[in-house]
């Protein structure tokens, strides 16, 4: 039988042991990631990094850009043309130190080298470089994996990432602020075009998308989400290319040349192709592209090049904004689609960077696109 003081320890030991673990759970907690996986993270986190395509753009939107303490070595790259606002407006990126390569290729050994360490790791396109859980297990680092997700299908994946995010950094209010925001421009691009485009629906092309990299004018996006917003008709898509690859398809300059569009839209990161490469030099030097009746009436417009380390959401938006211009130019002669432009940056990103963009692509977006050099 216990005595009445050895009993009096046991039962303050305990009492300890329970208040030691009440303490340290409290210091901590469990959320689910976009892939299910539970992970738990620090109450509160103020120190992280981001991994992969797009992934600082997230964090940039949800204004917690303050909070990265590294980033991949491509923020470190000096570039003669740049279309990330988030980028722009963040130039304290550049002066980072580096936790490993883009694309996720993240380096262990780096990461432990940074002082003082991050509480949290975000990782976007978790299938390229790193192994999420390896990548924790060799660090003892929580990793979040993200769904990137998009503006169209998988719309709901992105708005899951944010709220992720937002719940782990404390930014809950402005994750639903940008949830909202993007639906309120999906949603009055639809109310402005649907009923004209019923009345006279137009045709439409764009080329030169960038896809891993820049290309020619026969490269294009069968869901372009700008087209889908204001209900343009793509000609890509209803080529039958959709079903190859919705994100991405080459198009024969025959096939465009049958279909004839009413109108050609230019995605400007093709210019990284060269003076003498690249969607703009097909256009001013191929005759199979010049008999076009678009270019013979000179609708070749210019638009934001938006598949720049992932899709830029801003930017998808301030082109359809553009575009929706040029299709129903009576129904948004009001919309000065620069200063648009601008408004959805300085929301997303903080600051108003179109024109800083626009000089990069040599003063062309959202503008006719010369067919011969100035």
């Amino acid at each position: 039988m216990l005595r009445p003081r050895y009993i009096y320890l046991f039962v303050i030991s305990f009492f300890v042991v329970i208040s030691s673990t009440g303490a340290l759970s409290a210091q901590f907690r469990t959320v689910t990631d976009s892939a299910q996986r539970e992970v738990t993270i620090p109450r509160t986190v103020d120190r992280i990094i981001c991994s992969g395509a797009g992934c600082l753009r997230l964090v940039t939107y949800l204004g917690a850009q303050n909070l990265v303490l590294a980033v991949d070595d491509i923020e470190k790259r000096k570039r003669r043309f740049d279309a990330r606002p988030y980028a722009l407006a963040n130039p304290r990126f550049k002066k980072l130190p580096v936790f490993g390569e883009f694309r996720g290729h993240d380096d262990p050994e780096k990461i432990l080298g940074l002082d003082p360490l991050p509480q949290v790791i975000f990782k976007t396109y978790p299938s390229m470089g790193y192994d999420p859980q390896e990548l924790q297990e060799k660090t003892g680092i929580p990793v979040i994996t993200l769904n990137y997700g998009n503006l169209g299908k998988h719309r709901k994946a992105l708005y899951r990432s944010l709220t992720i995010m937002g719940t782990i950094l404390g930014k809950e209010k402005r994750s639903k602020e940008v949830i909202r925001f993007f639906e309120d421009e999906i949603q009055t691009l639809d109310g402005l075009c649907k009923a004209s485009a019923s009345l006279n629906q137009r045709r439409c092309y764009v080329g030169g998308i960038a896809f891993k990299g820049p290309h020619g004018f026969s490269s294009t996006e069968p869901s372009y989400p700008p087209f889908v917003f204001v209900h343009a008709q793509n000609l890509a898509a209803a080529g039958g290319f959709a079903g190859r690859n919705m994100m991405h398809s080459q198009v024969s300059k025959e096939k465009i040349l049958e279909w004839d569009p009413e109108i050609l839209f230019l995605d400007l990161s093709t210019l990284q192709m060269g003076d003498h490469a690249g969607g703009l030099y097909e256009l001013r030097t191929d005759p199979v592209y010049q008999s076009l009746s678009a270019l013979k009436r000179e609708q070749v417009f210019g638009v934001l090049p938006y598949n720049w380390y992932s899709q830029n959401f801003g930017s998808i938006l301030a082109n359809a904004w553009f575009i929706a211009k040029v299709i129903y130019p009576d129904r948004f002669s009001d919309i000065d689609p620069a200063a648009k432009a601008d408004d959805i940056y300085e929301f997303l990103v903080g600051q108003p960077v179109f024109g800083q963009m626009n000089t990069y692509f040599q003063s062309m977006v959202f503008k006719p696109v010369p067919m011969q050099e100035n």
